[in-house]
């Protein structure tokens, strides 16, 4: 019966990992696309005019699935978001919350696994 439970924790710390890695690694491409659209319409404009010029961006169409995976990985995080309060870069947000998650989900959990299979075999 526990080494079931034991099974269940390893599954869902994998989950939970796959699914805070996968938000970050979304989160980091859609960032580098922005960071690209607005180094060349810097250069297409020229640097004192696309500095004082706010660039138009599209709005964002997101997949089902990129909101699923980021209203999953927001949820999973909201537990650390005291401690990025204070931050206002978004890649700090996005690295402590996804260190601190791979820590307390993904060792965590693990260990709390791996202790029910050598304490109650």
């Amino acid at each position: 019966m526990l080494s079931s439970i034991a099974g269940l924790l390893r599954l869902a710390s994998l989950v939970i990992c796959l699914i805070v890695i996968a938000a970050f690694a979304i989160f980091a491409i859609d960032q580098t696309k922005g960071a690209s659209a607005h180094q060349q319409q810097e250069l297409k404009v020229g640097t004192r005019e696309a500095a004082t010029s706010t660039p138009k961006t599209a709005p964002a169409h997101e997949s089902s699935l990129h909101e699923a995976i980021d209203e999953a990985s927001d949820k999973l995080t909201s537990p650390f978001s005291g401690v990025t309060s204070g931050s206002s870069s978004e890649w700090a947000i996005h690295g402590v919350n996804l260190l601190l998650t791979l820590v307390v989900y993904g060792f965590g959990l693990g260990f709390l696994a791996r202790v029910i299979r050598v304490r109650f075999p």
